[in-house]
């Protein structure tokens, strides 16, 4: 066999998006923050291979993530079962967002996972998404996020209802550590749809147990966050209508 030849077997789950999917955070009742996808990997018995970034908006997907891969992957020929892609959050709360510019990244970059991955997983943002909220943008994003994904074959993840106080961070972008694995939950059914079945469920690999204390810290610790970023939501709502 040559030593550089590609392995038969497919290597896993391979990702790609912004802070969501890259992971990593403060933990929740003892319960470590882990990207989704990597909740997908683990209950699936299958390997991760993540290249998302914090961040990181469509544009950075093409133009660092893929090329990334392509540069440091022993097997950049090589297959994956699944590919998993959770991109927008940022674009879509940006100033200069742009729907067409968008589209002709994410469709890039599906394509890219298509190529190289027997299943194709893409997903759409929550509705209630950022503070100031992100509003309508949202829907145009959702759509252009379902109009790529049939165009490429991809299963849609939808997260449009997805939000609550133990899911989703102060901030309302950020899942927390029970967010992900939430959300890992749903893209599970998803696949199980197509047949891909898990072989564990990801809530049942985590335990934790709360006290009234541990759940009132918690409930003032969110209140302050709340807070703040309902302050600073406010200050650029009036700075942007002065702007005009």
């Amino acid at each position: 066999m040559a030593v550089n030849a590609e392995p038969a077997c497919r290597l896993g789950v391979l990702a790609f998006g912004d802070s969501i999917t890259n992971g990593g955070g403060e933990l929740q009742w003892g319960v470590a923050l882990q990207s989704w996808a990597l909740w997908v990997a683990r209950a699936l018995g299958l390997p991760l291979t993540n290249y998302a970034t914090d961040g990181a908006i469509a544009g950075d997907v093409v133009e660092a993530q893929i090329p990334a891969f392509e540069r440091r992957s022993a097997h950049p020929r090589a297959r994956y079962e699944l590919g998993c892609l959770y991109i927008g959050v940022n674009d879509v709360r940006r100033f200069d967002w742009d729907a067409r510019r968008f589209e002709r990244q994410l469709r890039e970059a599906l394509s890219f996972l298509r190529e190289r991955c027997d299943r194709l997983l893409a997903v759409t943002a929550p509705l209630d998404l950022g503070r100031p909220r992100a509003g309508a943008k949202v829907d145009d994003l959702d759509a252009v996020a379902e109009l790529v994904a049939a165009e490429v074959g991809a299963l849609v993840l939808d997260l449009r209802g997805f939000k609550g106080r133990n899911l989703v961070m102060a901030d309302h972008v950020h899942p927390t550590a029970l967010g992900q694995i939430a959300i890992a939950e749903r893209a599970l059914a998803v696949l199980e749809r197509d047949g891909l079945r898990a072989v564990v469920s990801p809530s049942s690999l985590i335990a934790y147990s709360t006290s009234r204390r541990t759940r009132l810290q918690s409930d003032v610790t969110y209140a302050y966050r709340h807070l703040k970023v309902s302050a600073r939501a406010a200050a650029v709502v009036a700075w942007l209508r002065l702007r005009r």
